[in-house]
Parts: structure tokens; sequence; C-alpha cells
């Protein structure tokens, strides 16, 4: 099947990693991701990877703990850096290369994030895991991984989530919900629907980096998304 993209910026939740578990990295759910991952690169795309962190720890609910906002960022920088080091692992005991990237410099645990050595990987039929966000408290993994798909000049940012796309509410809350087939950033913005972050959508809509958001969570859907099936929503 032929793809639609040839470069894309994977953004994985550090929730969804958890799969039924409630806590931690889930193995089983870890190992479809894999899989997802490696079909759609021996197909040609170019994939780097942006995962979150929230399965092991927020900064921002650790702040409402009591933590130090900039510590508690930072504890979740190390938590994104840990989910990349397992998915990392899980890619290569496949055969699939991959190589972390950390927004600070944490050598040996992975290389200092640069968007020309990332390139170089992608090119190589390597995936590109980046870890550790901007790197700089107050900023989400969503803006992260606006900021790495634009420096990578990644096609499209596919935001794999539990959900199978963008609703006018949340269908886990509100039955009545309709889910977009597409929709603008700027209607995105003016009805406050939580896609991600004010300040990741505004990158990604001053850059024309478009987001699809799919559900991940169902085996083959990556590669449906790669080959342009409309199973998510497109947010252009």
């Amino acid at each position: 099947m032929e793809s639609k993209y040839k470069r894309v910026l994977l953004k994985l939740s550090g929730e969804s990693l958890m799969g039924s578990q409630g806590y931690g990295i889930d193995r089983d759910r870890l190992g479809d991701y894999a899989r997802q991952i490696a079909e759609i690169v021996q197909k040609g795309v170019e994939v780097g990877i942006v995962i979150g962190g929230g399965n092991i720890f927020r900064g921002l609910q650790g702040a409402a703990k009591g933590f130090d906002r900039v510590k508690g960022d930072q504890m979740g920088m190390l938590a994104t850096t840990i989910n990349s080091l397992a998915l990392c692992s899980a890619l290569e005991s496949i055969g699939q290369p991959a190589k972390v990237y950390t927004a600070i410099n944490m050598f040996p645990i992975g290389e200092h994030y640069s968007n020309r050595r990332v390139i170089e990987t992608l090119e190589a039929g390597c995936v590109a895991i980046m870890a550790g966000g901007t790197g700089n408290p107050f900023f989400t993994t969503d803006t992260g991984s606006a900021l790495r798909g634009i420096e990578i000049c990644a096609d499209v940012m596919l935001k794999g989530t539990r959900i199978d796309g963008v609703y006018t509410a949340d269908p886990e809350k509100d039955p009545t919900a309709t889910k977009f087939s597409e929709i603008t950033y700027d209607e995105v913005l003016a009805r406050g629907l939580k896609v991600m972050d004010l300040t990741a959508t505004a990158l990604c809509k001053e850059n024309r980096l478009p987001i699809v958001v799919f559900d991940m969570d169902t085996p083959g859907n990556l590669a449906k998304v790669i080959a342009g099936e409309p199973i998510g929503t497109t947010v252009y």
C-alpha cells in the first residue's frame, strides 16, 4: 500500500503505555507499538517519536502536590526518557534499529538532541526517539513534539491516543459528542478543544504542520493512517 507521508513525527501518550495496569509500562502494549512502528518503517516511512511521561510522573500534578514546578517538570522529563528507552529496547528486540536523543545532555543514556543528527538517523532507516520534551520547564511534551516535528521537517504530526479522533466534547463523558473528520487549528482554539495545549497548537498552525489524531491502541491503525485512510481527525 502506498504511503501518504515520507517523514512523520509520532506523538505517543505516556498513559497509553500503562495498558490495563494503571501505572508504569505494560509490556504487551509496548510490544504492539513497536510492531506497528516497525511495520511502517519497512514501508519506507521515516519515523521520529516523542513520548509523554504521564504513566510515571506529571510535572503539573507534582506541582499540585507541593513539588516545585521546575523540579516537577524536570522529573517529568526523566519519565519521558524512561519511556523512550523502553520503546527503543522494544524496537531493537524485533530487529528495528532505534536511537534515543535527549533534550538535555544525558550521555550515555542517549545522544544529546540535534535536529541534523536526527535527520541523518531517519534517513538511515533508524527510528529516532526524542526524549525530555523541549528540555525546559513549563512546556508540555505536546509542545515538545510540535517543535521536534517542525525541526525535523516532518510532513505531519501523528498524535496516537486512546480516542479515535477529535470530538465536539469528551466522548468518554458525553455520549452525544460527535467526531470531526477534519477541523482547522482556529476552530480547535475557538472551541477550546483539548487536542493539544495552546502553545503546541499555535506552533503547528504557525508552521503549517498538520496533525492527525487517531486511536493508536487498535493494532494496524498506524499503517492505515500512513496509507491515508480517514480513520482519525485531521487538524490543518
